[in-house]
């Protein structure tokens, strides 16, 4: 991949270093609660660029003209040089402080089938059109992609290392810390730029950002650059969640029926307490108002199981694959075409969320998963698969409003 540095605008350059204010998670993790509360943090969050709003209705200029605003104010403004921008994230998880470590760079979009960047989901049509109007609108590239890069030798984690004070840094909405540095020597510009060069890059966060990109790209030759986040495959830090799936609309649900048809491949048990609960990739529970269950796929039924055809074993034993091939499609008729049109399920990592909103009745039941691995992460993708919708849930999620770049410079 071809990366540059940038000369990026920022909050407040040189006046204030904790800029949690301004910043937001990506647009697509922000609730319409969230959106009150980062509107209500300060006139200038990132948030009314992502979610901008206007009475006349023309939402797409409400975001031109409040940027535009924010630039000739001096609010947002370029750093004088060139940089990279190491960015660090440190985060609770399991009882255990991590910290992930990656760097901010412009790489090149290019079509999928270039090879130079993998994806492992599909994406849906709504949100790309709805980014590529706003992008059109305001030339502001403000959200990050999450990009995992090969590094088994370090290089990457060393030179996302710089010493010194972050220039800024940030509570997310979870109490999360970002902190953000900025390199501009020649030399590890360079090195980033040989490094990235000539890897195969996944990504983990961002498809519809990524392919809204190409697509900017292909209406604007020359306008191929998309500020993106690389971070070390090979590191701590990249923590996985599932996205629990929450199932509403099914015509005659009932859990004694689904129960009744899954024994056909599942040994099937009561589940006193589903908070104590730890799914694998061949076990996992469902939850409804009144009563829980395990499911346990038997290890003779997983070749009767019909699987799409051309699918790997790799991608056949993620435990997302099983729920979907195994509970949803064959007894309660959720296809992909309804699940391509989210009419009947919903997701969160939160598992507490998940058993909560199942027991309060808000959902018909809650389908708790195992998370999809890194290694099989890498294992599907690099074979040449995409991974079922929603099948990873990368946490911390990655701030937008650290630093954007506009473009036309």
């Amino acid at each position: 991949m071809r990366v540059t540095a940038l000369r990026g605008y920022r909050y407040a350059i040189g006046r204030e270093r904790d800029v949690s204010k301004v910043v937001a998670p990506p647009y697509d993790q922000i609730s319409p609660e969230q959106q009150e509360l980062l509107y209500a943090l300060s006139p200038a969050n990132v948030v009314r660029i992502s979610y901008p709003r206007d009475e006349s209705g023309d939402r797409y200029a409400a975001a031109r003209s409040t940027l535009s605003r924010w630039i000739a104010d001096g609010v947002w403004a370029p750093d004088d040089r060139p940089a990279v921008y190491p960015y660090h994230q440190t985060y609770a998880v399991g009882g255990e402080t991590v910290t992930r470590v990656g760097l901010i760079a412009l790489g090149q979009v290019t079509a999928y089938a270039a090879g130079e960047v993998l994806p492992h989901e599909r994406t849906h049509a709504g949100p790309k059109e709805d980014r590529l109007r706003l992008l059109e609108a305001t030339g502001a590239d403000t959200g990050l992609l999450f990009m995992l890069v090969p590094d088994p030798g370090g290089a990457l984690l060393e030179l996302s290392t710089p010493p010194g004070a972050p220039i800024a840094e940030a509570r997310d909405l979870r109490g999360e810390q970002h902190r953000l540095w900025r390199v501009d020597d020649a030399a590890t510009i360079d090195a980033v730029r040989r490094l990235l060069a000539a890897a195969r890059i996944i990504i983990a966060d961002g498809h519809h950002r990524y392919e809204t990109a190409v697509e900017y790209a292909r209406r604007h030759p020359g306008r191929d650059d998309k500020l993106m986040a690389f971070f070390s495959l090979d590191a701590p830090g990249l923590t996985i969640f599932p996205n629990h799936r929450l199932v509403h609309g099914v015509s005659g649900f009932g859990l004694p029926r689904l129960l009744e048809a899954a024994a056909r491949w599942f040994d099937v048990a009561p589940l006193a307490d589903p908070i104590d609960f730890r799914p694998t990739n061949r076990t996992l529970a469902v939850i409804t108002r009144d009563a829980a269950a395990k499911l346990s796929l038997r290890p003779d039924a997983f070749d009767a199981i019909p699987w799409p055809p051309s699918t790997s074993r790799a991608w056949r034993r993620l435990a997302v694959s099983v729920l979907h091939e195994a509970v949803l499609k064959p007894f309660l008729d959720i296809t992909d075409d309804k699940l391509d049109a989210k009419s009947h399920v919903d997701y969160t990592a939160d598992r507490e969320e998940a058993i909560r909103l199942a027991r309060e009745g808000r959902y018909q039941a809650a389908f708790l998963i195992a998370p999809t691995t890194v290694d099989e992460l890498q294992t599907v993708v690099r074979g040449g698969e995409v991974l079922p919708q929603k099948s990873t849930h990368f946490y911390p999620k990655l701030l937008d409003g650290l630093v954007f770049h506009r473009l036309d410079g």
